[in-house]
């Protein structure tokens, strides 16, 4: 078998993904949720996953994170088999989940303190982060005081704090309001440049994968696997401009019709 160690460096490539596959018994019948998922993260990437409900995108993700076993495969960041949850990974899941009773602040600190840090330089961390994502001044303030998109910006600075190397994201804004929903994906795009980190992003909204990744992962259903892997073309500063722009649609359009396609099969089988 051929040593790839040194080829995914020169690459940059930080994740190798091989035959991933999940399957689930339930009331004693067998679900074939992913089968044989081949991908490569690179580092630094902004990647996305679409597809249709029911095609493994979140049970991708949570195999990746470690908080699901996976059935047959193997996950590797950076040479190193991936079989539980880690601080090199940043989960930000699709509710905030933040702890009612603490300030701004201390969730931000949580990881920190759980990893065993020191109060004081677990604070110093994490007042970085919350100027990162915008909420310097709202450090004492309580998840009850905040908007929504205030709140999910906490649940990025908290998966932040722990200075992940890939950052996994899980729908986080659906919850959110079309304008909210906006404003926020800006904001992600500027915190990915400024962190610097790789980032891994299910959605259900085409454009919203279009508009923030350089590559899109489109997946199809039952059982889950990738149909395609669509590569974005697009200024480097991804200006609002760019959603108006021929490249933008060509490539909206590309994805929802091999989405729908399934779609169609689904309608003509039944």
């Amino acid at each position: 078998m051929k040593n790839n160690k040194m080829n995914v460096l020169d690459n940059n490539v930080m994740m190798e993904i091989r035959g991933l596959s999940k399957e689930f018994s339930r009331n004693g019948e067998r679900l074939q949720a992913l089968l044989e998922i081949d991908l490569d993260v690179v580092e630094g990437e902004f990647l996305c996953l679409v597809g249709p409900s029911g095609c493994g995108k979140t049970t991708f993700l949570r195999i990746v994170q470690g908080l699901i076993e996976k059935s047959a495969g193997s996950i590797e960041l950076y040479g190193k088999p991936i079989t539980q949850p880690s601080a090199d990974r940043g989960f930000v899941f699709q509710q905030d989940n933040l702890y009612p009773w603490r300030t701004v602040i201390a969730n931000a600190r949580l990881g920190l303190e759980l990893a065993g840090m020191g109060t004081d330089q677990a604070n110093a961390r994490a007042n970085e982060m919350l100027k990162l994502v915008g909420l310097e001044g709202f450090e004492q303030s309580y998840p009850r005081e905040l908007s929504g998109g205030m709140r999910q910006r906490v649940n990025l600075a908290r998966a932040l704090t722990i200075d992940p190397k890939v950052l996994l994201m899980d729908e986080p804004f659906a919850a959110l309001d079309a304008i909210t929903r906006e404003a926020m994906q800006t904001e992600l795009l500027r915190i990915w440049r400024e962190a610097g980190k790789t980032v891994m992003f299910v959605t259900h909204q085409i454009d919203e994968a279009v508009y923030l990744a350089n590559r899109v992962v489109v997946m199809a259903p039952r059982p889950g696997r990738i149909e395609k892997i669509v590569t974005i073309t697009k200024t480097t500063d991804r200006s609002e401009d760019a959603k108006r722009s021929q490249e933008f649609h060509q490539a909206v359009d590309e994805i929802r019709d091999i989405i729908e396609s399934h779609d169609r099969e689904d309608i003509m089988a039944n």
